[in-house]
C-alpha cells in the first residue's frame, strides 16, 4: 500500500469495525485525514468516554453509565411485563416504537452451539434469578425469527413456565432471518402487538 504507515494503521483499526470492509475503511480514513483536528479531537474524547464510562446495568444488562438504566429506574414503566431481546440495540428498536411500557432484559447474544455459544455464556441465569425474585405476570420473548433466535426462545420457555409466568413470543410479522434492529416501525410494532403464547 502507497499510503504513510500512519494512515494504514488508521485504516486497519477502520477495518476491524463491523460492516467495514478494506474500501469503507480508506475512505473513512481519508475523510477523517481532512476533517479539523478539533473535530478529530471531540470524535476521539467521545470514544474514550464512551468506552469508560458506560456499563452494564445491574438488572436489565442494557447500556448505563449508573447501576441501574434509564428504563429500570423509571417508575412509570410497567413492571408486570419483562420483553426479553438479544442484544442492547433492540431495546432501542422497541423503545422507538413507543408502544411498549414494560421492563427489559438483554441476553447479550443467542444460543448457537455452532458459534460455541451455550445457554451458560448468556445473561439467562441473570434473567431466571430475577423472574423467581420478581414474579412478572408475562415474559415476552422477543428474539429474532432465526434458527437461533427460536431455539433461545424455546430453551426460555422450557425454564420459565414451570415458574407459572406466561411466556409469549413476539409474532411473526418480521422477515424470516431479520433482526430487530433493521425492521421498520409498522412491522415492529405488529409483532410485538400480535405476541402469542408458547
Amino acid at each position: 500500500m502507497v499510503f504513510p504507515p500512519s494512515l494504514r494503521q488508521l485504516i486497519a483499526q477502520l477495518e476491524r469495525l463491523p460492516t467495514i470492509g478494506p474500501r469503507s475503511a480508506q475512505r473513512l480514513a481519508l475523510y477523517l485525514l481532512r476533517r479539523p483536528e478539533e473535530e478529530i479531537e471531540r470524535l476521539a474524547e467521545a470514544l474514550l468516554n464512551a468506552r469508560r464510562l458506560t456499563r452494564l446495568c445491574e438488572q436489565c444488562f442494557f447500556l448505563s453509565e449508573q447501576p441501574l438504566c434509564e428504563i429500570c429506574q423509571d417508575p412509570t414503566r410497567d413492571r408486570s411485563t419483562l420483553c426479553v431481546v438479544a442484544e442492547p440495540r433492540d431495546v432501542v428498536s422497541l423503545e422507538r416504537l413507543d408502544q411498549y411500557r414494560g421492563l427489559y432484559h438483554v441476553l447479550h447474544g443467542l444460543i448457537s452451539p455452532a458459534d460455541g455459544v451455550q445457554p451458560e455464556d448468556l445473561k439467562i441465569r441473570e434473567l431466571m434469578e430475577r423472574i423467581k425474585r420478581e414474579p412478572p405476570q408475562e415474559v415476552i420473548l422477543a428474539t429474532p425469527p432465526t434458527v437461533e433466535g427460536d431455539a433461545t426462545a424455546l430453551y426460555l420457555a422450557r425454564l420459565i413456565k414451570p415458574l407459572g409466568v406466561r411466556v409469549t413470543r413476539i409474532a411473526y410479522g418480521m422477515p424470516v432471518g431479520g433482526e430487530l434492529d433493521y425492521a421498520d416501525s409498522a412491522t415492529l410494532g405488529y409483532a410485538l402487538s400480535g405476541r402469542r403464547e408458547l
